[in-house]
Parts: structure tokens; sequence; C-alpha cells
């Protein structure tokens, strides 16, 4: 079967592979390609392959679809390892979401095949590629054959080459949360394509009604049990998250400084417990580093759960500090208050959009490095913007965060 492939390999396919395939696609819409329809779309298909903590800022944008053309004829197409938010956040049908395989590049490119047939088969009138400047995205958007279809388009060099393969063709902006820009993309697709990329109405407000996530019967209680074997149940639980996804490694804060942090609260507070987070891939690890903390109080859960029961313990904790990854993002569908740690990114586009989030990022003068317009890549290979964060700043906070909820 192969191996699965990597972050780093889909990079260099849409890269190499991406930019001729869509100038091929491209100069086929030119010859053969019909002219955009203003007519009302019917079925909607939203493309995002990866991360899924942009797939949560992106609950405005599927409410929005579900308004104008009812829940049932929304669609969403995504890699197979990332449907999972989307189960979570309620906002698709089940049998709506359409998934690719990753586990090797030739099952990859079956699985999009297979994906496209049933997409087709489908009648999709209208796509949105939520990717920012993906080749690979724009690409399957166009083989969609859906009639209208909204997404960036580089018209002066101002992101990466993607062809001109989108209907309605709209400028990035940021200046805007991506939240408002992913259901403007929806917005879009009402207005004329000949007027676009002007787009002669004010944003939508943030959207901050994220769904609350809802545990099913006895899965409480099986995360309940799990925290007995590891240390006492009854008292608070802070969750510390020390891993940052590879596809932006800048992210990470450095994983003694959580230990350290784990020390100071353990101390501060001597009723609670500390739990570790991660990936099982990181197991070793993380657990390395609970042991780190010298207390029992602190223990690690990474590997020990599914994704669904991760959701629980979010539910049953009172705070999370994290790296801006996807956790930052799923732990806001439940009750728990997040600290997001920034800095190669700007809370200003992609914190989540709750009063139960807090950012911290420095703002310094190199930050944010990456955006859309370089494709998410950065000359950095020493980030200071995370480094510059200390123990002491977030400890402050997370004593502070804690004195509300308990009201000291």
């Amino acid at each position: 079967m192969g191996l699965p492939v990597s972050t780093s390999s889909l990079q260099k396919i849409d890269r190499w592979i991406g930019v001729p395939v869509c100038g091929i696609l491209s100069l086929a819409r030119k010859l053969f390609g019909s002219k955009p329809t203003r007519e009302k779309p019917r079925k909607i298909l939203f493309v995002k392959f990866a991360e899924q903590g942009s797939t949560v800022i992106a609950h405005a944008a599927l409410r929005r679809a579900g308004r104008m053309v009812g829940r049932e004829n929304v669609y969403f197409i995504v890699f197979e390892e990332n449907r999972f938010i989307l189960d979570v956040l309620d906002l698709v049908p089940v049998e709506n979401v359409i998934t690719i395989p990753t586990g090797s590049a030739v099952e990859m490119a079956f699985g999009a095949l297979r994906a496209l047939r049933r997409i087709q088969e489908l009648k999709i009138d209208a796509a949105v590629d939520l990717e920012f400047f993906s080749r690979s995205s724009a690409a399957l958007t166009f083989l969609t054959r859906a009639r209208s279809r909204a997404g960036f388009h580089t018209f002066f060099g101002e992101g990466p080459y993607r062809g001109d393969l989108m209907t309605h063709r709209l400028l990035y902006n940021p200046y805007l949360h991506t939240s408002q820009i992913f259901e403007q993309m929806v917005m879009a697709l009402e207005q004329d394509p000949a007027d676009l990329p002007t787009f002669g109405v004010q944003p939508p407000p943030v959207d901050r009604n994220l769904p609350l996530f809802e545990a099913r019967p006895g899965e409480i209680d099986e995360v309940r049990e799990m925290l007995r074997s590891l240390g006492r149940e009854n008292e608070p639980l802070i969750l510390l998250n020390p891993n940052a996804s590879d596809l932006l490694p800048l992210r990470k804060w450095e994983p003694v400084r959580y230990v350290e942090l784990a020390r100071r609260l353990l101390v501060a507070m001597p009723n609670i417990r500390i739990a570790m987070t991660g990936a099982p891939s990181e197991a070793e690890p993380i657990a390395r580093l609970a042991a780190e903390a010298g207390s029992p109080r602190c223990f690690s859960v990474a590997g020990k759960t599914t994704l669904r029961q991760l959701m629980v313990l979010y539910s049953l904790s009172e705070l999370l500090i994290t790296n801006d990854s996807g956790p930052a993002h799923f732990a806001t569908l439940t009750p728990i208050h997040v600290i997001t740690l920034f800095g190669p990114e700007t809370p200003s586009l992609f914190a989540a959009p709750t009063t139960r989030n807090t950012a911290i990022w420095l703002g310094i003068a190199c930050s944010p490095c990456v955006n859309a317009y370089n494709n998410r890549q950065s000359p950095c290979t020493n980030n200071v913007c995370m480094q510059q964060i200390t123990v002491e700043r977030v400890f402050a906070e997370a004593m502070r965060v804690m004195g509300q909820r308990h009201h000291v």
C-alpha cells in the first residue's frame, strides 16, 4: 500500500504538479468552458482538504450555506483523517462528507477520482474552495463541473499561481478574520461574477456562536474511568498541549517551558491536576515531559484517547494551554477555556472566535511571517516570536483565568 503521504510531500506535489495542472486546466476552461451563471445554487460543496482547526473557523460559512440551499444540500470534501471535526460540528450531514484517503500517493489519486465521480453524479452546481492558494484544491474544484466556483484568484501576483479556474474570483483580504473570509466566499455565490472581485457589501460580523460538542451516552464515564486510572478524578484539571502540527513547526513553544509551567501551576494551585495531551506518535516524548514535572498530579494522556474522547476530556477540564494548532480550535467547541500561544501567525486572523479563547501574541517586528500570500512558507529558522513568550506571562494568564472561573 505504501507509506502515508506526509505534509511536506503534499506541499511538493501541490507546487510541482499542481502548477502545470492548473495551467492546462485554465487553457481548457478558456477554450471549452461554459459562461459563469447567476442562477441560485441548489447544492453547495466545500473543498478543504487539511487543517481541521480552520474547518472550525468555517462554521459560519457552513451555516450560511445551509440557510441558502438547506442543510441536506451542503457537502464537504476532505482528507479522510480530517473528517472528524466535521462530524463534531454537525453542520454537514454525515452522508454528505466525501473523503479522500492519503495512505499513499496511489491511494490518494484513486480516492480523488472516486470522489470526483460521486460529486459529478450528485450534480453539485456550486463549489467553494476554502483553501487560500492551493493548486490541488483549485484543480479539484474545477473538475467537479460545478457551474459556480468561488475561490481566491491571483490577479497581479499577490499570491501563488493557481490558474484561472474560478467563476467567482475573489481577492484575499488580510484585514478580515478568516471566519469572515470563509463566509464571504459563500456570499459571493449570490453576486454577479462579472462584478467580482469588487464586493460592494459589508463583510459579515464575526460569528462567535460556535457549535457545542455533545458527548454520547457512556463517553463521559469512559473518560472519567481513564482519569481515575491515571490520577485523582475529582480535582480541577488543566491540560497542556506541548505539540504543534508538522505543517508549521515554527509554532512550537519549547517543551521544556511546558514542564516549567506545569511545576509552577502545581505549586500555586495544590488542588489541581495537570494532563499533557498529544497525538499517539508523541506519546513517549510527552510522557517524559509529564514525568519531568516531578509530581504524581501531572501525567500524560497522549495516545490514550480517541479524538472523541479528547473532546470529552476538554469538556471535563478547566483550561487548555496550547500552541496555535488544531486542539486550540477543537477545544473551543466545549466549555473549557483555551490559552493559545501565537507567533508566526496572528490571532487577528486565526484565533477561534469565542470569549473562551485567550490569545498570547507579542507582535514583534517580523511576526506574522506566514500568510496566504507566501503559501504559509517562511525563511525563519529561529522562532523568536515563540521564544519570547515567557513562562511567567503564560503562568500569569493561567492564574487569571482560573481565578475568574472559580471567582477567586
